[in-house]
């Protein structure tokens, strides 16, 4: 294969694949088009079968107007053989016979036309339910969609070391430890505190001689004392 002939496939393959992007990228535009174009195609195939039934109908009436014409005729057949009036009898027998024609003729019609009907009103009820079923995974295909780019943003947005998710994470667990060094220095000024307060305490016992220090004199006396003994 020569260069310029990859050049032209590696262009096709390209524009093939940018063609690809382009219908993925605009799938539910496309999706939604279709299904407006389905329906315009379903509203004309009601709009020939209304026609055509229509058709039908004056065909049926012209059946049933050349029925009673038929029946009038041979009617006057009998009228006329009862007088006796063979020639009139068989001058109206002709008509009699142009007319049973003429009723063939218009029942081929009539029933050519219920044919149509029936044709078509079945493919008018096969194209509705399919339009219906499309439309309906239309609406699930959608709402899948907006359930999948929603996820997508969190996960886009809440992922990796630099997501607002992580950054609000590390914030909470400074407030934490900030919040726990500052109770501890609350507890430890407490303690210091209530220290402070005992040693004042003894010091005045000391001082009103109900208490006596546990290193003065007559203390560390009586304790080596006891120790001798």
């Amino acid at each position: 294969m020569s260069v310029w002939s990859k050049m032209v496939t590696a262009l096709r393959g390209n524009a093939h694949e940018l063609g690809d992007a382009l219908v993925d990228g605009n799938a539910m535009l496309i999706l939604d088009q279709e299904i407006r174009d389905a329906d315009e195609e379903l509203k004309k195939s009601k709009q020939a079968l209304a026609e055509i039934m229509a058709k039908q109908k004056l065909a049926a009436e012209k059946v049933a107007n050349v029925g009673k014409k038929l029946e009038e005729y041979e009617g006057y057949v009998i009228r006329a053989l009862d007088k006796g009036d063979e020639s009139l009898a068989e001058e109206v027998a002709a008509k009699v016979a142009a007319i049973e024609e003429e009723l063939d003729g218009e029942k081929s019609v009539e029933a050519g036309y219920a044919g149509s009907v029936d044709t078509l009103r079945k493919s008018v009820t096969q194209a509705e339910g399919q339009l219906k079923r499309l439309k309906q995974q239309a609406d699930t295909v959608k709402a899948t969609e907006s359930v999948q780019k929603a996820q997508s943003a969190v996960a886009a947005r809440y992922s990796g070391t630099d997501s607002k998710m992580r950054t609000a994470t590390d914030s909470l667990e400074r407030i934490k430890q900030k919040q726990a060094e500052r109770s501890a220095r609350m507890s430890a000024a407490a303690e210091m505190a209530a220290d402070e307060t005992t040693d004042e305490l003894a010091d005045k016992l000391r001082a009103a001689g109900i208490t006596s220090s546990a290193h003065s004199a007559q203390a560390v006396l009586e304790r080596i004392k006891a120790k001798k003994k």
